[in-house]
């Protein structure tokens, strides 16, 4: 019996998903969860193989979950979805322990694969990704400013570029305000830029919002 937690907020991705892993393996359990408090609670409560997990969830975002999953469950591997560029967040999750990161936008195959890998112990990279990876080992790819973000001020640079003030920022977050104030100014000075139009264009321009 395989059993696989997904944990997204869009109930049609996860009936996508619920598909195509229910049409790939004969004896399933799925466990389902809209956002990091009910994934948590939900593996808290019955033992997986394996978690899915959306980079961009409502409140604790997908990377603190992951966190919190590998240090609550290190055997389960985690593998994180996402619609974002490989290049700026695949890395951060490896480095956080994930198994997998894979494309909303992969193949059906792709997705099976990485699942397939994760429960046998195995790690999913991509061709893409391997060769980025490299480079970045042998000092031959250039950083970006928005790489030397933490987890938390990349999450924060997000929120700014989708219109949310800080008050509604921290409200989302469950932080003060005066700490998210300090998450957007760590942002502005590590980008070099200063107003919340000048940051909401950097992270279009950089696909860091959907």
């Amino acid at each position: 019996m395989t059993r696989i937690l997904i944990v997204d907020d869009h109930e049609l991705l996860r009936r996508g998903l619920r598909s195509i892993l229910t049409g790939a393996f004969t004896e399933l359990v799925l466990v389902e969860a809209a956002d990091a408090r009910q994934g948590l609670a939900a593996v808290e409560t019955q033992a997986c193989d394996v978690a899915l997990v959306d980079i961009n969830l409502p409140g604790r975002g997908g990377m603190e979950l992951l966190q919190d999953l590998r240090r609550l469950h290190p055997k389960m591997p985690v593998i994180v979805l996402s619609a974002f560029p490989e290049r700026d967040y695949a890395l951060r999750a490896f480095k956080l322990g994930a198994s997998g990161y894979v494309s909303k936008q992969s193949a059906e195959g792709e997705l099976l694969w990485a699942v397939r890998k994760a429960l046998t112990g195995g790690r999913y990279v991509t061709a893409s990704l391997a060769e980025a990876l490299a480079a970045q080992l042998a000092g031959d790819a250039p950083e970006a400013p928005h790489e030397t973000l933490s987890n938390r001020e990349l999450q924060v640079l997000q929120l700014v570029a989708r219109g949310k003030t800080l008050k509604e920022i921290a409200a989302e977050l469950a932080l003060s305000e005066k700490t998210i104030g300090t998450y957007r100014t760590r942002v502005s000075q590590k980008l070099g830029l200063s107003t919340n139009v000048e940051l909401a264009r950097y992270a279009t321009r950089h696909q860091l919002v959907d």
